[in-house]
């Protein structure tokens, strides 16, 4: 007769998870106005107002330890506009408009169009990040904010070449859904901002800006400013399209007007092609690379 013997590690007291599946009220508590249920699995409870601490602390948490579970210890983030279409999408529009024969319709999708290389170059920065940092000890993830435009090529060039990219999307009225190549463990949604941006920091080696509005400007100068001020450590901050970027920030007049030092330009660097992007990270880190071009 087998006597089944205790493990020496085995638990002293029921899982929160085994307790919460196993929890039934009575029928008398089981309407919506008892307070019976536990509270991690009171869904009302943890909305309440007074409950924002322990969101803001499951909002850190959750992709801090998915990420953790899943090997990824360096990132790379990918800024940029939702708005800019990939080139089939924008040569699509422009056709449309083309035979609309509408003035003003014509010359949005004709910038559209213009604009759509920045897709394509996220796409092929995305791929490449992925390819070339496989033979690294530690390999380097693609991360977005998970949405269209900017966000959606990134994802993609890592799912062109079979590997893992991040997404960490922010509820929105609108671009709520996430794009469909991101890998779905590492596919994370937030309520809180700052939260959000945190962890688009955490674990990046460096930050990769292309065209985009008011999000990436928010994006892209709370970076600056973390290393500006030395709350984050240096990291390369490469700017994609030079020609967009210096017609819509004169960096030059900070300088001459004394708000920021001259040594802050030396804070990001100009890059037009994937390749130039990669070669600046394969500069400051030592990658190497046979297949980089100096740029």
């Amino acid at each position: 007769m087998d006597i089944q013997r205790p493990e020496l590690t085995a638990r002293n007291f029921p899982s929160a998870e085994q307790e919460a599946h196993a929890a039934k009220p009575p029928s008398r508590y089981d309407g919506p106005e008892s307070s019976f249920s536990l509270a991690f699995t009171d869904n009302e409870f943890l909305l309440r107002e007074e409950l924002r601490p322990v969101r803001m602390q499951l909002e850190l948490l959750k992709p801090e330890i998915v990420q953790a579970e899943q090997g990824i210890k360096s990132t790379i983030v990918i800024f940029g506009s939702a708005r800019i279409p990939s080139p089939e999408a924008a040569a699509i529009g422009l056709a449309d408009a083309q035979a609309a024969a509408e003035p003003q319709a014509l010359k949005r999708a004709e910038a559209a169009l213009a604009m759509s290389r920045f897709y394509g170059e996220a796409r092929r920065f995305g791929a490449l990040v992925t390819e070339r940092s496989r033979s690294l000890e530690t390999p380097i993830y693609v991360v977005t904010g998970g949405g269209p435009g900017i966000m959606e090529a990134g994802n993609r060039g890592a799912f062109d070449v079979g590997g893992k990219s991040i997404g960490l999307n922010i509820v929105l009225p609108h671009e709520q859904e996430p794009n469909p190549y991101i890998t779905p463990e590492l596919c994370f949604q937030f309520h809180y901002f700052g939260l959000r941006k945190m962890h688009f920091v955490m674990r990046s080696i460096a930050l990769v800006c292309f065209p985009g509005g008011f999000g990436t400007l928010d994006e892209l100068f709370e970076t600056m400013t973390l290393i500006q001020t030395g709350k984050s450590r240096r990291r390369p901050i490469l700017l994609f399209g030079r020609d967009f970027w210096e017609k819509l920030i004169n960096f030059q007049h900070l300088v001459d007007t004394g708000m920021i030092s001259a040594s802050d330009l030396d804070l990001f660097h100009f890059v037009e092609t994937a390749e130039q992007a990669w070669d600046q990270l394969a500069k400051h880190y030592g990658f190497a690379d046979a297949g980089t071009t100096s740029a």
